[in-house]
């Protein structure tokens, strides 16, 4: 028996009527439409998701589909957008993850003095059964984006000094969010992840290969398509995989961001649940929208989402 567990980034999804929301019923509803035929054709179990504006928008979504029951956000940030799940299956154990670890000192965020000491959009936990009885604990999360916005609300900026700062300030959180992510990944694991099924994912806002994505995977060594993936070693019980390798060549990017295509969306898996899958068992939805730029305001009335989903399937 196999269960499939996705995770998409729906792209400031609001109700209308609000400040970030769609402008029209219209809009809102063909919004609606477009997230929900996507989802059905890849037909999930659980989808984590990303940028919810208000849990009343994820309500709607459900009932535009059949059998997803079961529902649950986390916490907003400022700009008022959360992770979350809808889910076919049941969840339990539901709560969410913010506060900096023991030792992760508080970090600088702008030109305030105010340091941050926990996420800016809490991650949030749940825990599922599969059909065939085994617990898979999903992390969702939704990292600092690359996206900057300098004092005021404004979305660039010519002062240069102010853009290395702000630059800087946005790799401080992320990397710190990564971290705190990681240490609740570690706290599941518990070192054995061999036999324990954990499941980390969402929208990094970075690529594989970056700093804050290689914290996520714990310890090096092992990556699918190296030799030594089969060979077990003493990492083996608290590392995460990266589904990056599984998926098709061509289809390896969540989103095009000028002009280029980037892999930002992820899925990091335990031990055990790696090796129940397989080259091509992590599929990509429809191509994204045309490239995006550096204002999300831009696309507010559009259908759809910016990013693509990316879905497992798991034999366990």
């Amino acid at each position: 028996m196999t269960v499939r567990i996705g995770t998409w980034n729906l792209e400031n999804f609001f109700p209308p009527g609000g400040p970030a929301g769609p402008t029209s019923q219209g809009a809102y509803d063909a919004k609606l439409a477009a997230l929900a035929a996507t989802i059905r054709g890849l037909d999930p179990d659980i989808l984590a998701v990303q940028e919810v504006g208000d849990p009343v928008a994820l309500t709607d979504l459900a009932k535009q589909l059949d059998g997803y029951d079961h529902t649950a956000t986390a916490d907003p940030d400022g700009r008022g957008i959360r992770v979350g799940f809808l889910s076919k299956l049941p969840l339990a154990d539901v709560h969410q993850v913010a506060a900096f670890p023991t030792g992760l000192r508080p970090i600088q965020v702008d030109d305030t003095p105010t340091d941050e000491t926990a996420m800016g959009r809490p991650a949030l936990v749940a825990t599922i059964t599969t059909p065939a009885g085994q617990a898979i604990t999903l992390v969702t999360c939704h990292l600092k984006s690359k996206l900057l916005t300098f004092p005021g609300g404004a979305f660039s900026t010519r002062d240069e000094a102010l853009r290395a700062r702000y630059g800087a300030y946005a790799l401080y959180r992320r990397a710190a969010e990564a971290v705190t992510v990681r240490d609740t990944a570690t706290t599941l694991l518990a070192g054995k992840g061999q036999q324990r099924a954990v499941v980390v994912l969402g929208d990094l806002n970075d690529e594989p290969q970056a700093a804050t994505t290689q914290i996520l995977s714990g310890p090096p060594g092992s990556e699918i398509g190296t030799g030594g993936y089969d060979t077990p070693d003493q990492g083996d019980g608290n590392r995460l995989w990266n589904l990056a390798a599984r998926i098709p060549a061509d289809q390896r990017y969540s989103r095009m961001y000028r002009g280029n295509k980037e892999l930002i969306d992820h899925l990091l898996v335990s031990h055990l649940v790696t090796h129940h899958i397989g080259d091509g068992d992590v599929t990509a939805g429809p191509a994204p929208a045309p490239s995006i730029n550096d204002n999300p305001n831009a696309r507010r009335d559009a259908p759809a989402s910016d990013h693509r989903p990316l879905v497992a399937t798991i034999d366990l």
